[in-house]
Order: C-alpha cells, then structure tokens, then sequence
C-alpha cells in the first residue's frame, strides 16, 4: 500500500499543480447577476443566463450514480426538474454551498409512493477545504451524494452571481 501511494500521490500532485497553470475562464464582472441555471448532467455543464444570453459554462461532478432522476434518500442521483437556489450554507462541509429546493412536489409525490424519503440536502457546492488542492481533477469522476460540484474559485463566483430565488433546470 505506501509503495503504490508514494507513486500515486506524487503523481496527482503533479496533475493539481499542472491543471492550476491552465488559465481558467475568464471571471465574470462584478456586478453580473444570473437568471438561470441549467445543469445538464450527460454534459457535465453548469451554463448560467441572463437576458436569454449564455454568460458562462462549468465543468462539474455529479452524484456517484448519475443516470436517471433522485428518487431518495442515499442513492447518490442528482436530481432532474425544475428547482430554485433558496439559501447559501456558510457553514457547508463543503467550503460554500448554494441549496437547492429539491425535492419539489413531484419529487416528493415520487417518493411517497415509493414508501421512502426523498432526501433533501442537494447543492452546488465546492470542495472540502482539506482537498482544494485537487482542484479541477475532481472532475474525473462523479463523487457527490447528488449533488453539483465545482472547484473552490467557481463557487465563490456562483456565490456572487447567483442570487437567492434563481430557477434552476436540471436536465438528464
């Protein structure tokens, strides 16, 4: 095992640094607010509009099994429908995070047919402040419980661009 991690992490720590020196996409202006979000999960893309206008596209890691809709609690799918961001989490385990107002009233209709909960903790967020260092590379498989995940830097202009109350649509 430590032969295989002297190996391995020099090598990701190589990966991090080399990804940090590809520029990353220009930042939005201050003062630039979104209307919308749409999350398309077979694209792993965030897209945020305003005025009908792209204004910027993310990469992103979804939910550990992310084919198909949330159905509940614990099956690590991201949901798909039409949802808000209703709250910033300061505290979130995950440096910053937007909530999202899943689950919706089919969501939840889905699941008490079911007999299961449907969950509710679903954000954009960041990353672990321990792993910021992993940067981009996070992006190489999908990690999350269900949620949409960005890098450190793209959370913290979400954070500034998205206001509470923007819709977001998140398609298969």
């Amino acid at each position: 095992m430590s032969k295989i991690f002297l190996v391995v992490f020099p090598l990701i720590c190589c990966f991090s640094w080399c990804a940090n020196l590809v520029e990353a996409g220009q930042s939005l202006p201050r003062g630039t607010r979104a209307e919308l979000v749409v999350v398309e999960k077979s694209k792993r893309e965030l897209t945020l509009f305003a005025e009908g206008k792209v204004l910027k596209v993310y990469k992103i890691a979804l939910g550990k099994q992310p084919k198909g809709p949330k159905e509940r609690e614990g099956d690590g799918k991201t949901p798909e429908g039409l949802y808000f961001i209703d709250y910033r989490k300061h505290d979130s385990n995950f440096y910053r995070a937007l909530h999202i107002s899943y689950p919706n009233k089919d969501d939840s209709e889905r699941a008490r047919k079911m007999g299961v909960s449907p969950g509710n903790s679903i954000m954009i967020h960041g990353l672990r402040k321990e792993l910021e260092w992993v940067g981009e590379l996070h992006r190489m498989w999908d990690w999350t419980e269900g949620c949409v995940a960005v890098t450190n830097e793209e959370i913290d202009e979400l954070w500034r661009v998205v206001p509470d109350g923007t819709l977001i649509e998140i398609k298969p």
